[in-house]
């Protein structure tokens, strides 16, 4: 004996309540993620904006090359000060394949190194279709570079040391472009945001001290940065 259709009904009438209270319970954390990122831009002079399409695609790696360049939300774009100065940055949602998939944070350097280093933890499943290079154990990391020889001269004990105050939390910190960057998780809130803002700029003073000479090629401009 067939199915009565009207129990096919009620399945669809479920699934449907079931797929809007869904997306009512993503939309309302979102918006709660869009004003608690907006009020900490607020707080710290910051600017904000809703989106950028275009922010991600300065970067290929780390998790900008595992998740896609995607879209750019809830974009905060200032600066900060670290033990070497006043230093750019920005955070931001990396959505991509219609989801916020990490959260981007990024402090930019002087200079641009000719290497990219990719430092991911062991329990994250970082291996994608293009990986660079397997350097080997960093700490408590894995690195993967883009020139093995190059990487060398740059991962020194410092930069370990400054690497294992980051936290086993973020996924992957990686150097790119002028950039010191690392990925957290979609809910991180400000606060670890701000720790984590702190050690990328240990790792950034690390690798690009303000007393070395500087080849002016190699500054970057940054869109959308704030002074305090």
């Amino acid at each position: 004996m067939g199915v009565p259709a009207w129990v096919w009904f009620v399945v669809a009438f479920v699934a449907l309540v079931a797929g809007a209270l869904f997306l009512m319970r993503d939309r309302a954390r979102l918006t709660s993620r869009n004003r608690e990122r907006r009020r900490w831009a607020a707080l710290r002079g910051w600017q904000f904006a809703e989106s950028d399409p275009v922010l991600p695609g300065q970067w290929n790696g780390g998790a900008i090359a595992y998740y896609g360049d995607g879209v750019a939300r809830d974009v905060v774009a200032g600066s900060t000060f670290t033990a070497d100065g006043r230093r750019k940055v920005y955070v931001f949602d990396l959505e991509a394949g219609g989801r916020v998939n990490t959260v981007i944070s990024a402090v930019q350097c002087k200079r641009v190194h000719p290497v990219v280093v990719e430092l991911w933890v062991p329990s994250t499943p970082f291996q994608r279709e293009h990986m660079p290079e397997l350097l080997g154990p960093v700490g408590q990391r894995y690195a993967f570079v883009s020139d093995i020889a190059a990487a060398r001269a740059l991962i020194t004990p410092d930069l370990v040391d400054a690497t294992e105050d980051i936290g086993q939390d973020v996924a992957v910190a990686w150097i790119e472009n002028g950039w010191v960057l690392a990925a957290s998780a979609p809910n991180s809130s400000p606060s670890r945001l701000e720790r984590l803002l702190r050690g990328l700029g240990e790792i950034a003073d690390v690798v690009d001290p303000f007393d070395a000479e500087i080849d002016p090629a190699g500054e970057v401009e940054v869109r959308g940065g704030h002074e305090e």
